[in-house]
């Protein structure tokens, strides 16, 4: 049996955590989230907390510096943390104050008098299918600036596409090759549009499958009043759960994975004026477009490198807050990756460009801190997280120690460290960050990402740009084995370790101290995280498409009465009705608001409370619902975590007998 550590001890250290669980208590009543004073002591406070627990932890639970595996492992498991604090320390730094423009967007409204500006709206296309890419065009006739055009710029030169836009009276341009990807085709579209007699004042971007709502030219126009603004950026939202919520069944709990980045961060870092262009969703000027020659082709991320050049030719990023697009997010988790592997190499890539932090060039300190916290990120997130899984096999399996600690000190050092952040973030963020779930989202690509993370450092060039699949079959339960075997090999090897740990004294001499609890607790965890991780991986059927699923009263009309039932769920092709029972495969014409004429529809399964239908719409008719569902609303999905919720639907997703 292993000695347990003195309560005594253990229990003055508790004393904080309970000191802290009591403030946290007490914050929601005095703290204003939207009050950088407020924002910078809790984060000051998290700072010192920090640095006390980095201080501790060189000090007190390190080998003793020898030419010993203990000291070599001790020391580089301790080097990374450190590497990986110093970017939590920054991003404390950034989420210190924040700017929110809504009321500066209203204050300046139609700014531009009578002659509204004209607008190019780019839509760069590689190889999304007519379905994803019509709702996207759809989406862009329909907003409401008198003054636009929209362009169809496509990278495959596809003639059924060309085809289509002119059926939709919309602009194609395609070009010959496909130099510099995505910042490339844009480029070419600019080059088309300064020919024309008269060019645009603006030129929005949107990624193939991103819809705009009515009001996204408004409302990001209005802070171009400022001269010296040369691109706006907006949040990206997704009308589908990523893989995350969907294989554990969160969409209606738990945000999507960019929610804290888009909502929380970018609008710390416009307070600082450090937020960024995220590629679609955005609106820059054509001027400050021509002034830098167009989108730099250094980096695969393209976006971020907008920015940088902006800023160092004088133009300001700034960011709009507002639901104002929404978009399709990676249905798999091999997307999902690949398309998280792409962001980091494209940082990468910049840092060793010619607008990278250490560069000659204009930019700003905080554009150069701007890139090195999010470099930092990249290279040192992933990492610890694949170390923090594997250094305590060290213990279990060679009794090397890499953590030489007192329980009581870890919790009174790390412990109140660990609790302040998750008050202060989830507070600020409404709950967003929850400890495991957050383990698993850095977990899952974490072997992938760190690998671009450093061949992109060592070698930013020759790397084949790959583009994030989206739509396809994905109505069957798939195991993607490849993502899963190393949490597998992780989570068996821990749980073995711990076993023979515990019962077996040939594999652990227990010579560490309190320090083999730390192991011990830490191993658990572990567990617990892998075996979430290795479950994510089982990805399940995709079967709805986009729901609108507000009640409302619609019509039925049929040869024989009229029917006048409630929508309970609206999707493209079906509508579920309830409040009247329907026989089988009855005929009628359905009459919904907004939705120009009846549109045809029958019945294909009856259900206890009404029937679903199978509606059968025009081409206008299915623009009109392309447009009801996409363009118009609040921003799809949920934006804070409903914890009561979130914890049926992990236990549903486990046993699916649990009830609703």
């Amino acid at each position: 049996m292993l000695p347990f550590p003195r309560l005594g001890e253990l229990g003055s250290s508790t004393v904080q955590l309970l000191l802290i669980a009591g403030v946290a208590i007490l914050l929601p009543m005095v703290i204003d989230s939207r009050n950088n004073r407020h924002r910078a002591v809790l984060f000051a406070i998290a700072f010192v907390l920090a640095l006390r627990y980095a201080w501790w932890r060189g000090t007190e639970t390190l080998a003793p510096m020898g030419l010993t595996i203990d000291c070599v492992a001790s020391w580089t498991l301790y080097g990374l943390e450190m590497a990986a604090l110093i970017g939590s320390l920054s991003a404390f730094v950034i989420m210190s104050r924040l700017t929110m423009r809504s009321d500066e967007a209203d204050e300046h409204a139609d700014w531009w008098g009578e002659a509204a500006p004209r607008v190019a709206i780019l839509i760069a296309t590689y190889n999304e299918d007519r379905d994803v890419l019509e709702r996207t065009i759809v989406g862009a006739k329909s907003l409401g600036h008198p003054n636009k055009e929209v362009v169809i710029c496509d990278d495959s030169r596809r003639d059924w596409l060309r085809d289509f836009c002119e059926q939709q009276n919309v602009r194609y341009m395609r070009r010959p090759t496909n130099e510099g990807q995505k910042a490339g085709n844009i480029n070419h579209a600019l080059d088309r549009l300064a020919e024309d007699p008269v060019p645009p004042d603006f030129v929005a971007v949107l990624d193939a499958d991103f819809v705009p709502h009515r009001g996204f030219l408004s409302r990001t126009l209005a802070l171009f009043h400022d001269p010296q603004v040369g691109l706006v950026q907006t949040p990206q939202h997704f009308f589908n759960p990523d893989p995350i919520q969907h294989n554990f069944g969160l969409s209606s709990s738990y945000p999507d994975e960019q929610r804290f980045f888009f909502d929380h961060m970018q609008p710390s870092r416009d307070g600082w004026g450090i937020a960024f262009c995220c590629g679609t969703s955005s609106v820059c000027r054509w001027s400050a477009l021509r002034d830098i020659g167009g989108f730099n082709t250094e980096s695969v991320t393209e976006d971020f490198m907008l920015t940088l050049a902006l800023q160092n030719g004088g133009w300001r990023t700034v960011y709009l807050a507002e639901p104002l697009t929404e978009g399709l997010a990676p249905e798999g988790l091999k997307e999902y990756v690949t398309q998280r592997a792409r962001w980091c190499l494209g940082l990468m890539q910049i840092a060793r460009s010619s607008l990278g932090p250490l560069a000659r060039n204009n930019l700003r300190l905080r554009d150069r801190w701007s890139v090195m916290d999010s470099i930092f990120y990249w290279t040192t997130t992933f990492p610890f997280r694949i170390a923090a899984v594997l250094f305590p096999l060290l213990y279990w399996y060679f009794n090397i120690t890499v953590v030489d600690a007192r329980l009581p000190d870890v919790v009174r050092y790390f412990g109140s460290y660990y609790l302040w952040i998750l008050v202060v973030l989830n507070l600020l963020s409404r709950g967003m960050v929850v400890p495991i779930l957050n383990d698993v989202s850095q977990l899952i690509g974490a072997v992938p990402i760190s690998r671009a993370a450093f061949t992109g450092l060592f070698k930013p060039h020759g790397h084949p740009f790959s583009v994030t699949a989206k739509g396809g079959d994905r109505s069957a339960v798939v195991v993607q084995w490849r993502l899963m075997a190393p949490f597998l090999v992780a989570f068996t090897l821990t749980l073995v370790g711990l076993l023979l740990g515990i019962f077996s004294d040939s594999f652990a001499f227990y010579d560490a101290g309190d320090g083999k609890w730390v192991i011990l607790f830490w191993s658990i965890y572990n567990l617990v995280v892998l075996a979430v991780t290795a479950l994510a991986c089982i990805e399940l059927p995709r079967h709805e498409t986009h729901v609108a699923d507000q009640p409302e009263r619609v019509a039925f009309l049929t040869d024989e009465a009229e029917f006048f039932p409630w929508i309970t769920s609206l999707t493209m092709d079906t509508v579920r009705l309830r409040g009247v029972n329907f026989p089988a495969q009855l005929e009628g014409q359905l009459v919904i608001a907004d939705i120009p004429g009846p549109i045809q529809a029958y019945v294909i399964r009856p259900t206890a409370d009404g029937a679903r239908l199978q509606l059968v719409p025009t081409d206008a008719q299915r623009e009109a619902l392309f447009v009801r569902f996409y363009a118009e609303g609040d921003e799809p999905g949920v934006g804070s975590v409903r914890a009561t919720a979130l914890v049926k639907d992990l236990l549903r997703r486990i046993s699916p007998r649990v009830e609703r």
